[in-house]
This record gives structure tokens, C-alpha cells and sequence, in this order.
């Protein structure tokens, strides 16, 4: 939790505001690729990538 606080006040004190959506889509990637591996969509997810 003490790396989200940090990067957040990066962002804000560097006014890196393009660095935001970024991240979130690279999370969501990330939290699509998890939890996808173990139904049955699996195949059809990773033809995505």
C-alpha cells in the first residue's frame, strides 16, 4: 500500500498526469490475465496477447 501512496504523490507533486492511465490499463491487463487463467476462458483471452 506504501508503493500506491508514493507513486500517487509522484504523480501529483511531478504533475505526471499521462502516467495515470497508463498504469490503471497495465493493472487491469494484469488482473484480467489472473484471474482468466484458471476458467475456461482462458484460451480465448490469451489469443488476445
Amino acid at each position: 500500500m506504501n508503493f500506491l501512496q508514493e507513486l500517487w504523490n509522484y504523480i501529483t507533486s511531478r504533475k505526471k498526469w499521462w502516467l495515470a492511465p497508463v498504469i490503471f490499463i497495465l493493472l487491469l491487463i494484469g488482473i484480467l490475465i489472473v484471474f482468466a487463467g484458471g476458467s475456461a476462458i482462458a484460451p480465448f483471452i490469451y489469443t488476445l496477447f
